[in-house]
Parts: structure tokens; sequence; C-alpha cells
């Protein structure tokens, strides 16, 4: 709600003090009986629905946010105290139970698609055909923004809301009822008398500024940003949570109606509308809803003929980054409800409407905002949020900036005109500044944005100095740690789940900790998973030191490295007293990584994470590496593991094929040659096993291999 007078217009309810006294002050809950609060309950649902229609359908608010949100508070306490709760009261947009899936729902009239061009010619073609079928020609045509977001038909029966279904394939759609109940421009009730039964087609969109805010929150917290709105829109708008839809901004325009009667019907033609309630035009239509309580678009325009609709569309062009929602061009379509009857359809679209399309954007957009992304190892990369650009046949919504010397040499800040390219034809990156509109390039924050941390600069490279208890790289590291040990089950989500429900909070230390109890909690979690997750932490106990090493997520120290490590000094002990001036001793360890495992190793916060980690109870002392080495007789294969073998934890199989010149990896790669597949496999190893050809062997079949090559294990 914004700032507005508290003047009321015509429309207002009569004798409703919540409409003309906004600061109203409330008599405590505890002091009104059932019949006062009930009454009470009912002025406030009537003044809510009032502001609601105000603010989102008449864009003119009579109240401010604050006054708004003191009239809600006091409708959820009486409604909780008195348990007073209505299907369509205004605080009923907080979601559902989680659904286990979204179930189809028939449409009463088929929501068909609609044909298109970005030619002005093309656009005339359908005019002339239109014309020359109906025997007119003096056809006159309402033309609308062609929104880029998700169709959905809505049900009110009764003026109620009663159901939302998504477009889906035309005559069948996704019953998504639930969370288009969240979005507070849908009404729950409707104004005025309307029909008994009515349905209604609307767009369901994620505006501009509010989905730049969500895609920043997004990158901050390490998720891959939204591609573009409608993405934004439709996997919204397709959670089976629909709380997480709640807490998402959407919005919904409303443009058509698809059936309107006095009871409800099935089977209604698609070009019929709204005729059995006397709306005989779309643009009768479009100022008839407004009246019920549904949000139209102030830019549909009704227009004479063809040319004032290819000017419409032009015009609409020219002002189309103004505008706070995407479009990808206009919608025209006869006016006349029973031209259109009488136009009909085909099997796929409306013979009766057109789509007159925009050139899609091409490597030049606006830098709608620039935000900072925490990596695994702490360093900080600028991101622009980008309106989506077609690159390359990619749509394009975030680029990198590189660094702060970067910045500083483009002069690039928000609201600049960039340029937009793909290194290598693969990762976009703002290549150059096209028309400076900012007032300033964008300035590095002197605190990490996650944890508050200070930032300290490597020359053009900045680096949070929090290390693993900073909650970005907590969720990277936990992710990384258990990818290097291979601990399936912690993907980049888990890891995420993992930091905001605080089941890690300090560091992946806390993972070991937990119960099955603690994790089974989680949503998505169940017992099974959660016992299967403590199983494969178990199995990991121990690791190899280089591994060990390899997962802590020191900066440029992989496997490789960690290895040279772990042979050079044999135990971790020795590792955590060694100086910058041992590890250059290290073969293949040069200046550069010299200084990032001393300075790893001096952080205390780090060596906390080191020493929890060691505790019996949790991973326990990392293998000391065979500084002597072993043979070579498995020099070149590599090895990957799954499921558990009896006798045996993974980090020693690991171990053991290491000795002799093999090297094991986490994962299945065209590279790997073997798949040793033991008790309660990982399915993901083993498929991306079937997609490579990889040999999948149980145990028996592995240490024969072994045996083979000369190697004697000794079993248990």
């Amino acid at each position: 709600m914004a700032e507005a007078d508290a003047g009321t217009g015509e429309d207002a309810p009569a004798d409703n003090p919540y409409v003309r006294e906004p600061d109203t002050e409330f008599a405590p809950v505890d002091d009104l009986d059932a019949d006062a609060a009930s009454e009470q309950a009912a002025l406030l649902r009537e003044a809510l629905r009032y502001h609601d229609y105000r603010y989102y359908v008449r864009n003119d608010p009579v109240i401010g946010d604050r006054a708004y949100d003191q009239l809600f508070s006091r409708l959820e306490a009486l409604e909780d105290e008195f348990d007073l709760a209505t299907d369509t009261s205004p605080t009923q947009r907080v979601g559902a139970e989680p659904l286990d899936e979204l179930a189809s729902v028939d449409h009463v009239a088929p929501l068909l698609s609609l044909d298109s061009s970005g030619d002005a010619d093309d656009v005339r073609s359908f005019a002339d055909r239109v014309a020359r079928e109906a025997d007119r020609d003096d056809l006159a045509f309402v033309c609308e923004p062609k929104f880029d977001g998700l169709s959905v038909a809505v049900t009110y029966v009764d003026g109620e809301y009663e159901q939302a279904a998504t477009r889906g394939d035309g005559e069948t759609g996704e019953d998504v009822t639930e969370n288009v109940r969240t979005i507070d421009s849908v009404p729950l009730q409707l104004r005025g008398d309307p029909p008994a039964f009515l349905v209604v087609r609307g767009e369901v969109y994620m505006p501009r500024d509010a989905f730049q805010a969500h895609n920043r929150e997004r990158v901050e917290r390490g998720d891959d940003p939204f591609a573009n709105p409608r993405n934004a829109a439709a996997g919204t708008l397709r959670q089976l949570d629909p709380s997480v839809t709640a807490e998402r901004p959407l919005d919904c325009f409303f443009y058509d109606v698809l059936a309107a009667g006095e009871e409800a019907v099935d089977g209604v033609e698609p070009s019929r509308g709204g005729l059995d309630v006397g709306l005989d035009s779309h643009w009768a239509e479009h100022q008839q809803l407004p009246d019920w309580g549904l949000k139209v678009d102030r830019e549909a325009e009704l227009v004479e003929d063809i040319e004032a609709a290819v000017d419409y569309r032009n015009r609409l062009g020219e002002r189309r980054e103004d505008l706070n929602y995407e479009i990808d061009g206009v919608v025209v379509k006869v006016d006349d409800r029973q031209t259109c009857l009488e136009l009909g359809t085909t099997a796929r679209h409306y013979r009766w409407a057109y789509a007159y399309k925009f050139p899609a954007r091409e490597e030049v957009t606006t830098v709608a905002d620039v935000t900072v992304q925490v990596g695994r190892t702490g360093r900080l990369t600028p991101v622009a949020l980008l309106d989506p650009v077609d690159v390359g046949g990619v749509t394009v919504s975030r680029a990198s900036l590189h660094n702060r010397d970067e910045i500083r040499a483009m002069g690039v800040g928000v609201g600049d005109a960039v340029r937009v390219q793909r290194a290598g034809d693969v990762i976009p990156y703002v290549a150059e500044v096209v028309e400076d509109r900012s007032e300033g390039h964008f300035e590095f924050p002197e605190s990490c944005p996650r944890c508050g941390s200070d930032v300290e600069f490597d020359g053009p490279n900045a680096f949070c100095t929090g290390g693993l208890t900073c909650p970005a790289q907590l969720v990277r590291s936990v992710e990384y740690f258990t990818d290097v040990l291979d601990v399936e089950g912690v993907g980049e989500e888990a890891a995420e789940q993992f930091v905001e429900a605080g089941v890690v909070e300090e560091s992946v230390a806390d993972l070991y900790d937990r119960s099955v109890e603690d994790l089974a909690e989680l949503e998505g979690w169940g017992e099974t998973s959660a016992r299967n997750l403590l199983t494969e932490l178990d199995d990991a106990r121990n690791p190899p030191l280089g591994e060990f090493l390899a997962a802590l997520g020191i900066p440029e120290v992989g496997p490789t490295v960690a290895d040279d490590v772990a042979r050079e000094f044999g135990t971790l002990e020795a590792v955590l007293d060694a100086s910058e001036t041992d590890f250059e001793r290290v073969d293949g360890v040069g200046e550069v990584v010299a200084g990032h495992l001393a300075e790893f190793f001096e952080n205390d916060r780090n060596r906390d994470v080191v020493a929890r980690l060691r505790d019996d109870s949790r991973l326990g002392e990392p293998e000391p590496a065979d500084v002597e080495g072993g043979g070579a007789e498995l020099e070149g294969v590599t090895f990957v593991f799954t499921g558990s073998v009896e006798g045996w934890t993974r980090s020693e199989l690991q171990a053991l094929v290491e000795r002799h010149g093999a090297s094991a990896t986490g994962s299945v790669s065209g590279n790997t040659d073997y798949l040793v597949v033991g008790e309660s496999p990982g399915q993901s190893k083993r498929d991306a096993a079937d997609a490579n050809d990889v040999p999948q062997v149980d145990p028996g079949e592995f240490f024969a291999l072994l045996e083979d090559r000369g190697i004697t294990v000794e079993q248990s």
C-alpha cells in the first residue's frame, strides 16, 4: 500500500468506520464478547476488501501501509481468538498445506493460443480475413499488451473464489487454486453484482522490479537466478508448497470472460464469453471486470481500424522499457463478441484475435541492479542483474562484471544500457556500456553482504574474511565437502536447506551432530532419507588426508595439490603446524597456493572447524598419508565407489587403489574405468555409468580385478 489520503470515493462501503477512520484505536480483544467480535471482523473484512480494490484495481489507495497493516492485524487477532476465519477473508492468503502433486482440471471453455507475427503486413492480412469472413468493413478492435506470464482460468461461484487452473494444453490444466489464492490482486470475493457462475481468464506475472529484487536475493544466497519474469512466475505458480508461492511477489491481470451465467456450465464455446450476461463486446468486458473487483491493465485501448492497432503496437513498443511488467507484443482482437462467435476458432487459435509481436531484445539491455555473490572460497563476484535479453539464442538475465577494476574501467552502474556477450558462447558478461544513464559506477561493499565480515582486496579481487562461518561460504562448503568425500544426498539445494533451517549453523561439522529425527523434520525429508544420509556420513569417516584437505575448500587447493601436501607432511597435525615457507617447499605448490594454505590454517575460525571435524564423535582423524608411496599396478585406472562394501569404508577403498597408482573420484564421467557397486548404491552414479558406458562391478569382481593386477588384499 502506498501512502495516500484517507478520503473515500463513492464506491466506499457505507457506514463502515474502518474505511474512513484508518487510525482507529481498538479496544483489547479480551474486552469483546463473541457477537461484538463477529460484527467487528465482518466490518474489517469489508474494509480490507475495499482497500485492496482501491490499491490493486483502481490504483488509487485511500489509506497508507501502516493503517492497512493495523486493520489486517486486528482482523487476524479477532479471527484467531474467536475462531472467525472464513475462506474468503483477506487473512487467508498465507498458503495451504503442501501438495503431493498438482491435480488436473478440465476447462469449461478451451483456452486457446494466438496466431502471431512480427510483420505488420501479416496483421493487416488478419484484419482483411476477419472483415471478409464477417462480411463487415466497420470492425473495431481491442488492443492489449501481450503479457509474458502464465495464463490461468479463475472460477467464482456466487461471487466467491472457487478454483484456478493453468492453461495446460488448452483443454486441461493444472489445479493451482491454493497458489493463486495467495496472490493479493486476485479477489477472494467479488464486488458488486457478479453472475452466480463466472470464469475469467487472466495472466499471472511477476512485476519487473519484484523480479529483480527476488533474483538479487537468489544470487546473494548462491542460487541461480530465474532467467526471466515468465519463468519466475511459472515456477512459482507450480510450487507444490503454497507457502512458497505466498512468499514470492506475483500479480495478475484479467482480460477475458470465458463463461458466465446463473449456474455452472460445462463445454462453453471459446468465443462466447460474456454474451449470456449482456457483455456483447470485449471492451464492455474490460470496463466491467474492475467493477467486479478484477484488475485490468489500463494500457488497453479500443481502436476503430487495423491501422490504429498497428500504431498502438508501435507506440507501446516505444514505452516497453517503462512498463513494470514484461510484454512481448500486443494482442489485437475483434471487439464485437457476436462476430467473434461467428468467426469461431481453429483447433489451436482464436480466429478473431492476433498477436503482433515485438522483435526480441538482442545483446543491448539495461542493468536493473548490481549485487555481489559470495563464492565457496569467499571471493566476492559482482553480478549485473539485467532486463532479460537474447544473446546468441539464449535468454540472459545476469552477467558477470568480473571485479572492481573492470567495473571502474567500464564505468558501469545501475540503469546503464550495456552490451552483453557470452564468453566462449557460454558464460555471459558485460562487454561495454552503450549508454551512460547512471549517476556513477557500482562501488564494492566494505563488508560481506551475507555475514558482515570485512572485505579484503587482493589486487582487483575481493574476499570475505568470514571464513567457513560465512553463510554463503557455509552453504558452498557443505556442498563441496560432502561432494569431495563422496557423501550422496547433499547437493546445493540440501546444503542451502541445512543452513537456512539451522541444521548447519557454524560449519559442516554440525552435520555430524544431527540425528535421524533432526533431519527427518525438514521439508522433503523423511526417516529413510535421513538415515541414508547419516549412513553415508558414517561411511566417509577417517578419509585419507589428501581427500580431507581437498574437501576443506581452500582456494586453489584441489585434489592433486591436496594429495601433494598430504604426502609431504604425512599427518594433519604436521599440516596445521606448517608455515607458508614450509608449504612452498612442496612440489607442485607455488607461492600463491602456499599463501592460500597458510592463510586458511592461520584463520582461528577455520582451525576451530577443523578441530571439531577431528573429534571422534564426528569425522575422526584423517588417515595419515603414505609418504613412501605404493606401487603402480593400477596406474592410469580411475575408480568410483558407490554403496557399502562389508569390512571396508569408502575412504579405505579409495586409499587402497590410490596406493597402487589409480585415481579415485567422487563422480562418474567418461574418464571413469570402473564403478564399484556395493550394497544400497546411489542410483545417480549407476545412471551416469550407463550413460557413459562405464563397466559396473560388484565387490567380488573388484577384488578379483586387483588380484589379476598382482595386488593381494586381506578381506575380513
